[in-house]
């Protein structure tokens, strides 16, 4: 993503002190010299796990920029325990359930009293809709980049993460990432930088065991979800198939699925996703 002036933000919730960056249309003009914009509606991001935001920004995957110019007021935070935010190796903390009361939270903070545009990768993705699901009236629209292995997928990720975190328990957070680094990455995003898990290591067996405990919501709860979504996800990529990404189209009453194959159409998701939030609803 471009970087554009920001403004940050704190909150605490639920004994973590949570940190998002407000990114506004005026950004976007400023930098041409066309003045100052205003805010625009409210799209909230929430970024997958082990990330932050800085770290999706060193990998360049997502350009935020049409979503600017294209005039929303984007936040964007870092998850609990992740980036800058704080939290604690408490396992609970970081299932999906409690990372949407997190964004819920921060929706309250903000003084968000219309609908609003949610947007999240991989496990952002399971925050957003297990807090649409909680509180559908918060939200307008949906963008669900990436979506996670769930449901009859997801009992093998979820041992994995429970190995994992016994891992780093035993041997420390370095032989992890050597198992990490070792596994084959998904062609279209192969050459994409790797960059450390933001999580702190006395954290991060919570963290895994949490995600473990997570699933998507049931598919009659997705099924009742009443606003136009869009799914972006990728091709070749086990820990976010797309079988997930299908399911969720096909249940969904009002659903976009689009999936990449090259490094290029996720270059354009950006403007697919300001193409999105500005088109007339159904």
């Amino acid at each position: 993503m471009r970087r554009h002036p920001v403004r940050e933000g704190r909150f605490r919730h639920r004994g973590a002190e949570l940190v998002y960056d407000v990114h506004d249309v005026h950004d976007v003009h400023r930098d041409a010299g066309e003045g100052d914009a205003g805010e625009g509606p409210l799209a909230v991001y929430a970024h997958g796990g082990f990330a932050s935001q800085a770290a999706e920004d060193r990998m360049g995957l997502f350009d935020w920029t049409p979503v600017l110019a294209a005039g929303r007021r984007l936040v964007r935070y870092d998850a609990r325990a992740h980036g800058r935010s704080t939290g604690e190796p408490v396992d609970d903390d970081y299932t999906y359930p409690s990372l949407a009361g997190d964004l819920l939270a921060l929706l309250d903070h903000l003084g968000a009293r219309r609908p609003v545009d949610a947007m999240g990768a991989s496990m952002g993705c399971g925050t957003v809709l297990h807090a649409a699901v909680r509180a559908p009236d918060r939200f307008s629209r949906l963008v669900l980049l990436i979506p996670p292995t769930a449901w009859t997928t997801r009992a093998a990720y979820a041992s994995d993460n429970r190995r994992s975190a016994a891992t780093i328990e035993r041997a420390g957070v370095d032989a992890w990432l050597a198992a990490r680094r070792a596994a084959p990455r998904p062609p279209v995003v192969a050459d994409v930088p790797e960059v450390p898990p933001t999580p702190a290591g006395p954290v991060l067996p919570a963290v895994l065991r949490g995600l473990a405990r997570s699933d998507l919501p049931s598919l009659p709860k997705i099924a009742a979800l009443p606003h136009p979504t869009l799914i972006l996800a990728w091709a070749d990529d086990p820990g976010h198939p797309l079988s997930t990404a299908r399911t969720l189209a096909d249940t969904l009453l009002h659903a976009d699925l689009h999936v990449a194959r090259t490094r290029a159409d996720i270059h354009a998701w950006g403007a697919r996703i300001a193409e999105f939030l500005t088109r007339p609803g159904p």
